[in-house]
Order: C-alpha cells, then sequence, then structure tokens
C-alpha cells in the first residue's frame, strides 16, 4: 500500500487528525518533510482537507477522496467479515452531502466513455431496424443470463438462450430458475416499448420495475416492512419502512439532477442495491433500471456478460462498507467498452 493511501485510510476512520497522528498511524512512515510533500499534494487535488495552522492543522479525508480513491480489492477480501473494518449502518450523509459535492468520473475517463457512445451511435445508424431488434435481443439474453447469474441462478447461456428464444426450460434446473429469467426478459421488452418511463426515476416507477424481475417468484411487493441481511458483510440495511422511502426519494433526486447519463446509471445500479428497498431482486432491479436510464438517453446498455460475478459482488461490498465507488466505475466502464465492442 503506497503511503497516501495509508493516509487516507487513517482519515476515513480518524478525520481531524494532526500531522503527528498521521506519522505514527504509518507502517514505515517516512521523513517529516516527505509527509509535509505528500500532504500538501494531496490537499492539491482535493483528497485531503485542512484546518488551522502550524501544528495545530487538523487533516481530514475529503468526499471526493472518500468516494473515488482506489482500494487494493484482493487485500481487502483477505479479511474476513468481522476482521474487516466497516461502515456498518446505512449512510444518509451519502445521499445528501457526499455524492452531491463531486464529479463521479474523472475528465479522462468521459473522454473514453463518450468517445465509445460516438462509436454505438455511428454502428446503430448503419444498420436496419432488424438487425438493431436482433442485437438488442442478443444484448438482453446475456443480460438476463448474467444478471441472474450474479444471484446465483444455474442456468448456462446456452440454455438461457433456448429458454429465452423457444421456451425450453432446462433439464435439473427449478422452476423459479427459469422463472427469474423470463422475467427480465419481460423487464427488458418493456423498457424497450417504453425508452422514456424511466427517463425520469421516481419510488413508483422503480417498484413496477421490480414488480415485473419477481413476478411468480413468491417475493413481497413494494417497500420491504422488515429487516434484510446481506451475505458476506456486516453492513446492515435499514430496516425501517419509512426510512428506505426516504432514502429512495433522495436517490432518485440526487439521479435525476445528475446531468451526464453515465453518472446516473452508475449512481442507480449502486445505491438500489446500498439502499435494498425491496425483500429480494434489489440488483436485478438495479441492474435493469440503470440500463433504462442508458436506454432511455439513447446509450448502448450493459449485458455485464463479461464480468467476473465475484469481483462484481466484491466491488457492490466495497461500497456498502466503505461507500466508495472506484471498483465497481472500473467495472461499468470496462461493461460499456464490452457492450459497444460486442453488439450492434
Amino acid at each position: 500500500m503506497e503511503i497516501l493511501d495509508e493516509i487516507l485510510n487513517f482519515l476515513h476512520f480518524t478525520p481531524d487528525s494532526s500531522r503527528v497522528e498521521i506519522t505514527n498511524s504509518l507502517k514505515n512512515p517516512p521523513s517529516p518533510a516527505t509527509i509535509k510533500r505528500i500532504l500538501a499534494d494531496a490537499i492539491n487535488k482535493n483528497l485531503i482537507s485542512v484546518k488551522g495552522k502550524g501544528r495545530a492543522c487538523k487533516y481530514s479525508i475529503t468526499p471526493k477522496a472518500h468516494l473515488l480513491r482506489t482500494y487494493d480489492i484482493e487485500e481487502y477480501f483477505k479479511k474476513e467479515i468481522d476482521e474487516r473494518t466497516v461502515q456498518t449502518s446505512f449512510n444518509f450523509d451519502l445521499l445528501e452531502n457526499l455524492l452531491p459535492a463531486i464529479e463521479l468520473f474523472s475528465t479522462d475517463e468521459l473522454s473514453y466513455l463518450n468517445k465509445l457512445q460516438e462509436k454505438f451511435l455511428k454502428n446503430i445508424s448503419n444498420i436496419s431496424a432488424n438487425v438493431y431488434n436482433s442485437e438488442m435481443e442478443r444484448l438482453g439474453i446475456d443480460l438476463s443470463w448474467k444478471s441472474s447469474q450474479i444471484e446465483g441462478n444455474t442456468y448456462s447461456l446456452l440454455e438461457t438462450e433456448r429458454l429465452l428464444k423457444e421456451k425450453e426450460e432446462a433439464k435439473g434446473k427449478t422452476k423459479e430458475e427459469a422463472i427469474m429469467l423470463l422475467n427480465h426478459k419481460e423487464a427488458l421488452h418493456f423498457l424497450i416499448d417504453n425508452p422514456d418511463y424511466l427517463q425520469s426515476l421516481s419510488l413508483p416507477r422503480i417498484e413496477d420495475i421490480h414488480s415485473i424481475l419477481i413476478k411468480n417468484l413468491n417475493v413481497e411487493l413494494n417497500i420491504r416492512r422488515s429487516r434484510v441481511g446481506i451475505t458476506g458483510t456486516n453492513y446492515r440495511p435499514l430496516d425501517n419502512d419509512f426510512q428506505i422511502t426516504e432514502a429512495m426519494n433522495l436517490a432518485c433526486n440526487l439521479i435525476n439532477t445528475r446531468k451526464n447519463v453515465f453518472e446516473k446509471a452508475l449512481l442507480a445500479i449502486l445505491l438500489l442495491s446500498y439502499i435494498q428497498p425491496f425483500a429480494d431482486g434489489n440488483k436485478r432491479t438495479s441492474r435493469i433500471v440503470s440500463n433504462a436510464l442508458l436506454i432511455a438517453n439513447k446509450c448502448c446498455p450493459l449485458s455485464f456478460r463479461s464480468v467476473d460475478s465475484l469481483k462484481y459482488k466484491e466491488a457492490v461490498l466495497i461500497f456498502y462498507e466503505q461507500n466508495n465507488l472506484s471498483a465497481f466505475k472500473k467495472i461499468f466502464i470496462e461493461q460499456y467498452d464490452f457492450a459497444v465492442n460486442t453488439y450492434f
């Protein structure tokens, strides 16, 4: 771990620390002059804030660093659940102050995404409606398969294709697995037929998408009224339906006020997973809603076909436990690249 990463990690849990306290927290502290230089550079990059003067200076991590600093994922998950220092409760400040204060993508990242978007628009301008629909169907099959696989569905991609195209269920699989996949197809068709449905997010419309995804799966509709636990983490989502509704309304407002469609889509997929508004089907809903925003803004939807399911889950857990989106943002950019260069 680099010294700056160590410092940011320390300040993440211990804000308003002095330079001496920061130095004492390091495994192999460098010279005082080097510490001063690192802190000054971090302040210049808006990663660390400072108040006071001289020896009375107190340093804290900025919202930008809190949300975007890089994590060594492999090192992070070497620690077992109870060994990790995490933010166990829901953080309303994330919605009210931290996320609104920053731009989620760097200039270089936005430039890269915009070039991919230009390529996508050029590609679809040169194909017929039939080819476009065929490619959208192919992407939809891949998304239905991968989204369900992330949730534990055991259908293979070929079995998923056979089910969605020919309605032939795979042998040795449960009825519920087939229903999950077919519901994905129905949700995607609904959004393709109604591309502006989620142009502006609202809780009732997200509930509509959720209702399609969990149809015939014996899952409670609408905002949950009971506690849910998440496997693999000590993070505990809200368990009060009034607070859940408040959080969802804040999330919708935050997403609706962002001008950049890629920020909208990234926030949707992470915040719906983080809030866990429903008894089940939260991450499935988050992926469909995120894609709905891309479709509504004439961008390429994501299939997530090439993502490693474990890496996906780890990136989401980092957001739950540290409110940091760097790992998932990397996945988002990679999957947008994959989608533009694989379909259409």
